[in-house]
């Protein structure tokens, strides 16, 4: 069988290419090397933030959250509109939310400024002491990313009729004659009329040397989620004020005035999010040690709990719970560009890349999909 689009990688970017081009109508075939998606589509907060993006980015953002909401009403992928809280914890973090306020409000994004005994009715869980007020975005969402990724494969497949592949490993592509064929480990061969390759931090399978000369790094974080607590009322995305120092949207506000000075925490890039599970969790993190990608055996896969222990001590200030005992720690990697939002190139004109969206994946995933997917096809 020959199909229009072949699809290599099922993590977001390639899923929601996927969805965006069986949409249109054509034959789509979405392989993944894994029995399932494993790598940082499901190990991430499932924050669907526009508010975290640039300018240049928010309109595909925007899309995002269509894309999401009409799924949800077709099947649930665990997509909850429950906003995104920026909580500000001294006064040049509160100035800056305010001049963001003011920036969406002639943007026309719905933003609102709520005071610190605003937060905490909405929030019981923060700390009064941290709290100076926040920036909050009603349109916003999260996703469980585990459940999230793999209804969306099962919605395409028996829905859309996208033939998937999973524990198939791509091993060679080559353009002949105008068509694309694809090889797998198992020396099966897939013809397909263009490929998108969407392979995440795997750079080992196919056209190693062009993504070692390309300008790209690995990422490593360290995430955690607590026993469920009950008593405990967290709405939304919780993001804290390192959060606002850190993000890019909020670098154009007069008052930003760069990060704040601290050794252990600026070392491993750590700034605090807070996400409530339904059953009462709650995430916590993250961190950030990166490397170039021909050095990425530097990025140890052991977890340092040095590193967990210093996000625990920085999320105590931001919150009280009853118990912080954690059910389960574990280390996301992405790649991405150093001077790019995404790597994006293709050979011939069939064969596409379209990887290393960093940690946008959820946020941008549906929106810049579609968007490729109509430059492609």
């Amino acid at each position: 069988m020959k199909y229009d689009l072949m699809i290599v990688g099922a993590g977001v970017l390639g899923t929601f290419h996927a969805y965006s081009a069986a949409q249109k109508g054509l034959k789509v075939l979405l392989v993944e090397k894994d029995s399932k998606p494993i790598q940082a589509t499901v190990r991430n907060f499932g924050q669907v933030i526009p508010s975290g993006m640039t300018q240049d980015l928010q309109t595909t953002a925007l899309r995002s959250l269509e894309i999401y909401s009409q799924l949800q009403e077709k099947v649930d992928i665990s997509a909850r509109k429950n906003g995104s809280w920026y909580i500000a914890s001294d006064d040049q973090e509160m100035k800056i939310l305010e001049e963001m306020a003011a920036c969406n409000m002639n943007s026309g994004y719905q933003s609102e400024i709520h005071d610190t005994l605003q937060t905490l009715a909405v929030n019981p869980a923060l700390r009064k002491e941290y709290v100076k007020g926040s920036l909050f975005f009603p349109e916003e969402f999260s996703v469980n990313p585990l459940k999230m990724i793999y209804s969306v494969i099962d919605y395409i497949v028996q829905e859309l009729k996208v033939d998937y592949l999973p524990n198939t490993k791509i091993i060679a592509i080559e353009n002949k004659s105008n068509e694309v064929h694809c090889r797998d480990s198992a020396g099966e061969t897939y013809i397909a009329t263009k490929a998108v390759i969407c392979n995440g931090h795997d750079y080992q399978s196919l056209f190693p040397k062009r993504f070692l000369e390309s300008d790209l790094e690995l990422v490593k974080l360290q995430m955690m989620r607590t026993q469920p607590l009950s008593t405990v009322k967290l709405q939304g995305n919780i993001l804290s004020g390192r959060s606002i120092r850190r993000y890019e949207s909020f670098k154009n506000c007069p008052s930003w005035g760069g990060n704040k000075q601290n050794g252990d925490l600026e070392k491993y890039g750590i700034h605090i999010l807070l996400k409530q599970e339904i059953d009462g969790s709650i995430i916590i993190g993250d961190s950030h040690e990166y490397s170039d990608i021909d050095k990425a055996a530097n990025l140890s896969f052991k977890m340092n709990q040095s590193i967990n222990q210093l996000m625990i001590n920085e999320a105590q200030k931001i919150a009280q719970f009853p118990s912080w005992d954690m059910a389960e720690y574990w280390a996301g990697y992405y790649s991405q560009h150093k001077s790019e939002h995404f790597y994006k190139d293709d050979i011939d004109g069939n064969i596409h890349f379209f990887t290393a969206i960093g940690g946008k994946g959820m946020t941008l995933g549906p929106g810049i999909s579609e968007k490729n997917i109509s430059e492609i096809i």
